[in-house]
């Protein structure tokens, strides 16, 4: 094990360069100027509004300083080294648009996304595997056939579309007002609320973003769970155990349960990242300040300080997930051997 994860981290290294080298590329040559925006409003817009030749000459002289102070000016590997070098010493640089630290504005951030994915994740699987035990077990009836259509609906229904649709029927749009339509407090909300109150008030404009963030998370994950119970369920020890006059509730807890949960672990690698990304859809529209507004935002203003602080963020994490997940397969099945084979 020891080993394996020594070679796993040393693959880390690769996998986020070539992560970090094409998130800055695709940056660098997406249309847009951070210069020109900040030179109000660059050539094209001076153009359009018939300035005269040394208005123009002026603006061009204007995006050239500021090319040169972002050093937007070098050329593309020079610029990547650079940010490279300065990534060892967790400096992300300031941002273009207000010229504040970036490692700042994401420690200021953080903490709201972290609490929206973690939320998130444990709702997921708090869902997936009870209601995917309950299909398997009762494997064709009509609450199957109702659990197995609402989970396909559910992942079908694109983030966005539900995030607004609740947002018009749901916060006080045209019909109920049941939740608040963003931020994560109220008001008039005090510091000085008692403790029931304030988690009270958290907790009430968390709920909506957390369910629509995790609805086809569980929705897939469960139908993830019910063909694995259904493969394990047909195994010959759990025909044995049947046969030793074990209860069904033992079977499928005792026995079963453990050898099911192995795809969900690898599964949830590939949820961090997805989670990732749809708290940016989601922080947009419910006004959360967390990281995928401040990402939505930076890419509008073509922030690539802040732009690129984030791909290594969530770079980082998704590696991390997937080096999570292979360490939980080895504790949910001992079977699982990793690094070399004893002789």
């Amino acid at each position: 094990m020891g080993s394996y994860l020594i070679q796993r981290s040393l693959l880390l290294l690769p996998t986020f360069i070539g992560i970090t080298l094409l998130s800055f590329l695709i940056m660098r040559l997406a249309p847009g100027d951070p210069a020109e925006l900040r030179a109000a409003g660059g050539l094209r817009a001076g153009a359009q509004a018939g300035v005269s030749m040394e208005k123009r000459s002026a603006v061009e002289q204007a995006v050239a300083e500021w090319r040169a102070h972002y050093g937007l000016d070098r050329a593309l590997h020079v610029q990547y080294a650079l940010w490279l070098k300065n990534l060892l010493t967790l400096n992300f640089g300031e941002s273009f648009k207000d010229n504040q630290p970036v490692w700042n504005k994401i420690l200021e951030r953080l903490p709201v996304t972290v609490r929206l994915n973690l939320f998130s994740i444990l709702l997921v699987y708090a869902v997936a595997i009870p209601l995917g035990i309950y299909s398997a077990s009762h494997a064709y009836s009509f609450a199957d056939h109702a659990a197995t259509v609402t989970a396909f609906v559910l992942f079908a229904v694109p983030l966005v579309w539900a995030a607004t649709m609740a947002v018009v029927f749901l916060c006080g749009g045209d019909f109920l007002y049941l939740f608040p339509p963003g931020g994560l407090a109220s008001i008039d909300y005090s510091p000085d609320w008692p403790l029931w109150r304030r988690l009270k008030d958290q907790a009430w404009h968390l709920f909506l973003p957390v369910v629509l963030l995790s609805y086809d998370g569980f929705a897939g994950l469960s139908r993830y769970m019910r063909s694995s119970m259904l493969e394990v369920l047909g195994q010959d020890y759990v025909q044995v155990a049947r046969a030793k006059g074990l209860s069904e509730r033992i079977v499928v807890l005792k026995h079963v349960l453990r050898n099911s949960l192995i795809p969900l672990v690898t599964i949830l690698a590939s949820i961090l990242p997805g989670l990732i990304g749809g708290s940016i859809i989601i922080e947009t529209i419910f006004s959360i300040p967390g990281l995928g507004q401040l990402g939505y935002e930076a890419v509008l203003a073509r922030d690539y300080p802040i732009v690129m602080a984030l791909f290594t963020v969530s770079a980082l994490l998704t590696l991390f997930g997937i080096l999570l997940s292979d360490i939980l397969l080895a504790v949910v099945d001992p079977r699982i051997a990793f690094g070399r084979r004893a002789q």
